[in-house]
């Protein structure tokens, strides 16, 4: 089986050469959720860039590779430029609707404590922001869009519906982004690192790699000029899926990584919180192609891991972990929904048997825990009570881990019809059944209004 080379970062006072892995990126989910959100958008003309790489025959614009050493500040700015929306209308006031966008690049820790490049958006909104204070900032993390470049956020904000040879990535994030904006809300997104960026393979449900780069988007988007943004501007953060295991990291993490950044909410949707239970949730479901994301993520992680991957999977097991490397979610849904991780193995175990027998593959998932530590500030935490994908009962447990810590969350078991064994449905519903709650919470938090927390009433639930 290939693995993704050792990616080391370099830094003004320790410079080294990047590897660009040469395993899998991948991704998996909602395609015909974020379609609706495509039909008749025309995607606006690009800025003339070489290429440089092509990913499943989509260009990545060279704006994607780092450089061989990043600035030592984390949220640091390392390169900007106009990003045209892909969605944007004319407004009466001769400003672009919903807003105007910024392509970024900026520095991030990765897990290993090296520095990471990380690539992203800013949206300023056109709309006028009508709560209490300064125009507020939140921070947007991504649900599952894959593993290869093609994928990124970022280029879904500019190319809604991606099409290449044998690939299709759908911004279905945009949904809730527009939503925000309209609210006069502006907005970072992060790409995660690998993720667009050329010089690794992106770490999938990596909880430091991807908390750290929540938070250092938000310093980026501090960093930027000619923005509306004040040192007073409520910071908000906003995750379902993929995305709410980053921002219920990013809320762990933040008293310690990023103390510059005091949130005053968190919206964390189906996090993945433990990786050991989802990792059975999804074997065998649509959304099966994630199990090779994240292996390759492992992978990329500790390279010594490595071995123990290559001394259980088959031929087609190391075939799978390639191809997924450059997939998107729709490429997953098509080329391995439903596939069974037995099928990879050489012996016939599931991954998840030989996660449990291997004890360092377990260390490594145990790592991965969200649950651990305080968050801060208020937090929302939403979870499908049908949801058999990234499991409702392990997000419970995240509830009653955080509120035994004295937090401040609000546990929201979002009711629903089961639609579905193993389909991605009852995953999926949740996402678009509680968005409006979810970002009319965030409005309130960081308009200043007071959160209520009914941990008390949790094991009345």
């Amino acid at each position: 089986m290939k693995r993704p080379c050792t990616t080391e970062s370099s830094s003004p006072t320790a410079p080294e050469d990047t590897a660009r892995a040469s395993l899998p990126h991948a991704r998996a989910w909602a395609v015909a959720l974020a379609a609706a959100l495509c039909v008749g958008a025309s995607a606006a003309p690009a800025a003339a860039v070489a290429p440089q790489e092509v990913s499943r025959g989509v260009e990545i614009p060279e704006f994607y590779d780092p450089p061989s050493e990043l600035p030592d500040e984390n949220g640091a700015l390392v390169r900007t430029e106009p990003l045209p929306l892909g969605i944007s209308f004319p407004g009466l006031d001769g400003k672009p609707l919903p807003g105007e966008a910024t392509r970024l690049m900026y520095k991030s820790t990765d897990a290993g404590g090296g520095p990471v490049g990380v690539t992203g958006a800013y949206i300023e909104p056109s709309k006028a922001w009508k709560g209490e204070g300064p125009r507020p900032l939140i921070a947007v993390a991504s649900g599952t869009m894959g593993q290869g470049d093609q994928c990124a956020p970022s280029l879904a904000l500019q190319h809604p519906l991606t099409i290449g040879k044998g690939t299709i990535s759908v911004g279905y994030e945009d949904l809730a982004i527009y939503r925000l904006l309209s609210a006069g809300i502006a907005v970072v997104v992060t790409d995660y690192p690998g993720l667009g960026a050329t010089d690794r393979l992106h770490t999938y449900v990596n909880r430091l790699d991807e908390g750290h780069a929540v938070l250092d988007a938000v310093r980026a988007a501090r960093h930027l000029e000619g923005t509306s943004l004040t040192p007073e501007s409520r910071i908000g953060l906003y995750g379902y899926s993929q995305g709410g295991g980053a921002t219920a990291a990013a809320s762990e993490l933040q008293p310690d990584y990023a103390p510059d950044i005091e949130l005053a909410g968190t919206y964390s949707g189906a996090p993945p919180a433990d990786l050991t239970e989802v990792m059975q949730g999804i074997d065998g479901s649509s959304l099966a192609g994630a199990l090779g994301w994240s292996i390759n993520g492992f992978v990329q992680t500790e390279p010594e891991l490595g071995e123990i991957v290559d001394a259980h999977i088959n031929d087609d097991g190391a075939e799978a972990l390639e191809d997924l490397s450059t997939m998107c979610i729709g490429d997953a849904l098509f080329g391995y929904g439903f596939s069974k991780s037995s099928s990879w193995t050489k012996d016939g175990s599931s991954l998840s048997d030989i996660v449990a027998d291997e004890p360092k593959l377990q260390s490594f998932l145990d790592e991965q825990l969200i649950g651990k530590s305080k968050p801060a500030g208020p937090v929302r935490l939403a979870t499908g009570v049908k949801d058999d994908i990234v499991p409702h009962g392990q997000a419970r447990t995240l509830a009653e881990s955080w509120c035994a810590k004295d937090a401040d969350v609000e546990y929201v078991p979002v009711p629903g019809p089961n639609i579905g064994d193993k389909l991605g449905g009852n995953h999926i519903l949740p996402l678009l059944t509680d968005q409006g709650s979810a970002i009319s919470w965030l409005k309130d938090r960081v308009s200043g209004k007071p959160s209520e927390s009914n941990c008390g009433t949790l094991p009345d639930q």
